[in-house]
């Protein structure tokens, strides 16, 4: 079994910053991507970005959305991920979730939520105008 917890949400202007944490515990090393999604009231969860690994190759992906303003990484060292949230708009106001997969996913498996078997609890993120 694998544990993630989410931090560093908050509540910001339109324009500024957050980062995300998602600390992994557990089996660890059974993991192969991570994924990061949101919720808003009302809204199904929807993709935001995914990082995937192997031992040679770590590859990226992020909803249209938020490219170019956000970015995703991972220190393996601390068995942490992040997502590093810039300019960020009104619109970016939800729940966000960090989530792992066993396997490393391909581009079309890294939008689904059925293609990740552990899931934090989440955190919430506000922006205001």
């Amino acid at each position: 079994q694998v544990q993630l917890v989410e931090s560093g949400g908050g509540l910001v202007q339109a324009g500024g910053s957050l980062r995300l944490s998602c600390t992994a515990s557990g089996r660890t090393g059974s993991t192969s991507a991570m994924g990061w999604f949101r919720q808003a009231p009302g809204k199904e969860r929807e993709f935001v970005a995914a990082i995937s690994w192997s031992w040679s190759t770590v590859s990226t992906y992020y909803a249209e959305s938020v490219k170019g303003r956000f970015t995703i990484s991972r220190d393996s060292t601390k068995n942490t991920g992040y997502l590093q949230m810039n300019s960020l708009k009104p619109e970016d106001t939800a729940v966000y979730y960090c989530a792992a997969a066993r396997s490393r996913l391909r581009t079309d498996q890294v939008l689904a939520v059925t293609s990740y078997q552990y899931w934090g609890q989440g955190t919430q993120v506000t922006v205001s105008e």
